[in-house]
């Protein structure tokens, strides 16, 4: 009995309406969507010099923020022969880390930088179909689309920019033949906290004069984070912390209170608050002392003891 080679596999499962498993959603959506034959061998587009440097001029602060954390990432895996690369939103590789013997043979599949490696270009990969899903995503040998990809394993995690869209896809790639199914999953939760600690860090770049709250300690998986301004108004959130508090899923953010964000529950409201903050301020400034803090404020002693008492402040507060 003749074996059915990959590419009749793919195309069989692609056109087939009892297959429901998201593997086979994403090999229907790279033939019948993109019209890719699973059978070509044509290596992945690579974009102009022009164009790659367009690309990361318009990413350069993230890139900044990301090469640390690749470096850390490679450190990792490296020394096995695998192969690290950070992806623009379009699956465009801007960034790898890859070692120099193993660099030639990663070159030849066309994991490098410059190269396209979205969905619609080269079917079901892992930068592609993690960039389609929105989310983390271990593609393993011959669940590639393309029968020139089976040799590889890839396991990606997207990164979501401050106003909540999807910014990039981190890409760990192995060529080893060896590589079990249980070391791609240690990679890949590897991958998933390299990518949140991105987030996480360009997220504080992006709000230099807020500070920044975590949402959530229910989501330690997650970077559910807020920026809140000096008003304590929230003026930011990761992606995590829009759906954790029901915000918007992306875009600009209206200012809301962070008190009712976080549910914080106070019996004061308008301009006792902000007094109240004022004078908090006031006596941490003064590490808790009180005449000190009242000449800051420009009253007497005895009218900062009344306003504390009234705004619900110990004298022990700094």
């Amino acid at each position: 009995m003749t074996q059915r080679s990959h590419a009749d596999l793919v195309a069989e499962q692609s056109q087939s309406k009892s297959a429901t498993s998201a593997l086979a959603a994403s090999w229907r959506r790279s033939m019948l969507k993109h019209g890719l034959d699973p059978g070509a061998g044509r290596r992945p587009d690579r974009l102009s010099e022009v164009e790659l440097t367009k690309r990361h001029a318009a990413l350069a602060a993230f890139l900044r923020v990301a090469k640390p954390q690749l470096d850390q990432l490679y450190n990792l895996v490296g020394l096995s022969g695998c192969n690290v690369l950070l992806t623009d939103a379009q699956g465009v590789v801007l960034d790898q880390r890859v070692s120099e013997g193993d660099a030639g043979q990663f070159r030849d599949w066309g994991l490098c930088t410059g190269a396209d490696w979205s969905e619609a270009a080269q079917g079901t990969n892992g930068i592609g179909t993690c960039l389609v899903e929105g989310r983390q995503v271990t593609i393993h040998r011959d669940e590639h689309f393309h029968t020139r990809n089976i040799g590889m394993s890839c396991m990606d995690a997207p990164i979501w920019g401050p106003d909540g869209s999807l910014l990039a896809a981190l890409d760990v790639s192995s060529a080893r033949a060896d590589q079990t199914e249980r070391y791609n999953r240690l990679i890949s939760a590897q991958v998933a906290q390299t990518a949140r600690a991105i987030e996480a860090m360009y997220f504080r770049c992006s709000f230099p004069e807020a500070r920044i709250v975590l949402a959530s300690h229910e989501h330690a998986d997650q970077a559910v984070l807020l920026a809140v301004d000096k008003d304590d108004l929230a003026i930011g959130a990761t992606r995590a912390a829009r759906r954790v508090l029901g915000l918007e899923r992306e875009g600009a953010m209206r200012p809301r209170p962070a008190a009712d964000l976080l549910g914080r529950q106070d019996d004061l409201t308008g301009f006792d608050k902000a007094e109240r903050a004022a004078v908090k301020r006031a006596l941490a400034r003064a590490e808790g002392n009180v005449s000190k803090a009242a000449r800051a404020l420009g009253i007497g002693r005895a009218t900062m003891y009344r306003r504390m008492a009234r705004l619900g402040i110990s004298e022990n507060h700094g």
